[in-house]
């Protein structure tokens, strides 16, 4: 099998090695080797001196029964250290109308790699036809895991109720220029070490960092580069290029760095992963890991098991279900947890995760049992994003007692109203408590909504209201990609406006959303940068510009320093009101049942639900009976009046919170700071809304 038989060593000067665990393990006797693969007929392990290395400097080929037991391939190497670069050649038959896609030519990335090694030359393509590569492969890498002090750090294992998400790129975070940092810390971890102080200024209170595992960049068409992170090469390495120094083993220290710093902040770090799909695509894709390993196992395949089945929308669809790669899922989430610390899991495209080896959608899916009751996840954060590419929603049927759903529903609805849709204020009021609606039925608490407007994935806030339409013609598709039905409106002119008039009614609209986003029960998650503003220029599917598009911009904290001071003290407010608005543990239902919630329209007790209504205001009075707190919301094109509610006859000592048609800083009022308002009526200008708050204790 091995074309470097004068480089082969003798797999018997080396220890039989075991089955357990799978990866590279260092131990006392030297390193551990374990692949599982139950269709290959020879293993080959091998070690490189150099990341750019065409073939390796030493083989070795595991021979049953020695070097198997079962299905799985092990050997134990003497004198190892961490650092030693090594792939696998697993040998099989090519034969996809069967679903195999062995090649014994090419060198392949071990699942369980804590590291790797990306080549200068890598090139994706060249790993997409059968054979030998003329050009070096990404390698994997042994790590001791063990090998890392972490002075004592501890999750501070938040609960939801006081938890504020702020999802953000890693590197997008600090690449642009006027990050202020030196330019090896830009776009890294160590950078977003640099800038905690402004995330801690902002109030949130856990980032939820886009895809970190290692991925593969050049998964994008047209010669552009994926950014966002959504194509996995494996499931337990650090994404390299994050790392300021160019060395796999550093990059595990810096990002453990991050999380230990984030954690001395006391913001939690949440992990986006993609246990849905890899990076290898479709039958056209490249082989460099779980193909060439064993293919019918970690893919679902269609009838035709030449084709891939592709839920995810991206090639493939990862074999969620199958005892193997559900082990390897749960082994995944057990490294990030016990050896990288993180605090909890944002699942992207779950639902795939619910569908069987057939991709038919199960009632008890064996995956997502595995992670809901496993007990060394107890207590970390389990969020889904509760659909997938081919159809299945399951927002609000979602299985399990802890899991934590996107609420797809909220963005739309929230984006409809405000933007003067017919037939949006029942579902509106549904979403300002937390979607009985959706989530009533469950008897959850009411933090099992994640509540966002925006997302990585379509328009920034500031998008929202400057663009009708996406333009995403920079990504070379012909402006084709991303989703048609944005929910958006420009507000008078399509992209930059120099009118005063759009500009004022622009920013109305986007405090607007952030009120709603940061005050309606639920678990409230930002995007990075809406908080002053960042534009992706009107490009609503950005997961190729690594680049000014789509990077925060320091330009603007300065420059929308108003804005910036509106959601701090939205953030600031939000987690003082947690404590007295609601009891600990008490479940949706049973908070607004004990909840004393008034609804009105612009006259007290007169609340319009018809169709054609734009308008709403409600009161309502903390569980306590110590504050109460008076919403007005005008979505329509005038406007409007409303009267107050009085206290017996008296009229309550309402005092001027926050209201999004004024200017900084009197649009948001430090909250011991609020402003008396002695008349009987509140003017609510068009598209805005208002709050004024009660002392009734």
């Amino acid at each position: 099998m091995s074309d470097h038989r004068h480089n082969q060593a003798s797999a018997r000067t080396c220890l039989p090695g075991k089955a357990a665990p799978l990866g590279a393990s260092p131990g006392e006797q030297g390193v551990n080797f374990s692949l599982f693969s139950r269709h290959a007929t020879a293993v080959e392990l091998v070690f490189f001196n150099h990341v750019d290395d065409l073939a390796p400097s030493q083989t070795w080929l595991l021979e049953p029964p020695l070097h198997r037991t079962y299905h799985y391939w092990h050997i134990c190497v003497p004198e190892v250290k961490p650092g030693q670069l090594y792939a696998w050649r697993v040998q099989g038959a090519h034969d996809p109308a069967q679903g195999h896609r062995f090649d014994k030519d090419k060198f392949l990335l071990d699942p369980y790699a804590r590291a790797i090694a990306v080549p200068d030359g890598y090139d994706r393509k060249a790993f997409c036809q059968p054979g030998p590569v003329a050009q070096p492969c990404m390698k994997s890498v042994v790590v001791d895991s063990g090998a890392y002090d972490w002075e004592g750090d501890a999750r501070p294992m938040r609960p939801f109720a006081r938890t504020v998400i702020y999802e953000m790129h890693v590197g997008g975070f600090t690449s642009h220029p006027a990050s202020g940092l030196p330019e090896r810390l830009r776009g890294t971890y160590a950078g977003l070490v640099e800038k905690l102080p402004y995330l801690s200024e902002l109030g949130i209170t856990a980032i939820e960092l886009l895809p970190v595992m290692q991925f593969d960049e050049q998964d994008a068409p047209n010669g552009l580069r994926n950014y966002w992170g959504y194509s996995p090469v494996t499931f337990f390495a650090p994404h390299m290029a994050y790392a300021a120094a160019n060395d796999p083993l550093q990059a595990l220290d810096e990002f453990r760095n991050m999380v230990k710093a984030c954690h001395k902040a006391g913001i939690e770090v949440i992990l986006d992963v993609v246990f849905n799909h890899t990076s290898e695509g479709n039958e056209s894709g490249p082989t460099y890991c779980f193909r060439g390993i064993d293919n019918s196992v970690y893919y679902i395949l269609e009838a035709d098991p030449a084709r891939y089945a592709n839920y995810s929308g991206t090639g493939n669809t990862l074999n969620a279900n199958h005892p193997v790669v559900r082990r390897m899922i749960i082994d995944s989430l057990h490294y990030w947890v016990r050896e990288m610390h993180i605090d909890g899991f944002r699942f992207d495209l779950a639902s795939i995760l619910a569908r069987d080896e057939k991709g038919r959608p199960l009632e008890n899916p064996p995956v997502l049992w595995d992670i809901e009751s496993d007990p060394e996840l107890a207590g970390v954060k389990l969020i889904a994003e509760a659909w997938d590419a081919a159809g299945l929603y399951q927002v609000g049927s979602f299985i399990g007692d802890s899991w934590k759903e996107w609420n797809g529903r909220f963005r739309d609805d929230v984006r409809a109203f405000f933007r003067g849709d017919s037939g949006r204020l029942s579902a509106m009021a549904s979403r300002l408590l937390g979607s009985p609606d959706i989530y009533g039925h469950e008897e959850r608490e009411p933090e099992q909504s994640i509540n966002f407007v925006t997302c990585h994935d379509g328009f920034t806030l500031n998008d929202l209201v400057s663009y009708n339409e996406k333009h995403n013609e920079d990504n070379g598709e012909q402006n084709r990609d991303g989703s048609n039905d944005n929910l958006s409106w420009n507000c008078g002119a399509e992209g930059p406006s120099d009118d005063p008039d759009i500009e004022q009614l622009r920013s109305r609209q986007i405090k607007n959303f952030l009120a709603v986003n940061l005050l309606a029960l639920g678990t409230p998650m930002l995007l990075m940068g809406d908080e002053v503003r960042r534009t992706q220029l009107g490009n609503n599917n950005a997961y190729c510009h690594n680049n000014h598009r789509s990077w925060f911009n320091w330009e603007q904290v300065d420059q929308q320093a108003g804005l910036l001071r509106f959601v701090q003290l939205l953030v600031r407010a939000r987690l003082q009101r947690e404590a007295s608005m609601r009891a600990e543990g008490a479940s949706l239902n049973e908070m607004l049942r004990d909840a004393t919630l008034q609804w009105h329209g612009v006259r007290l007790g007169q609340p319009d639900w018809s169709q054609d209504s734009h308008s709403i205001a409600v009161t309502i009075h903390s569980l306590s009976g110590a504050l109460a707190m008076h919403l007005m919301i005008n979505a329509w094109k005038e406007d409007l009046r409303f009267e107050l509610p009085n206290n017996g006859g008296q009229q309550q000592a309402w005092r001027r919170w926050l209201d999004t048609a004024l200017d900084p800083p009197n649009d948001i009022l430090p909250w011991q700071q609020t402003l008396p308002w002695p008349e009987l009526t509140y003017p609510v200008k068009s598209h805005s809304l208002a709050i004024l708050v009660a002392s009734l204790g």
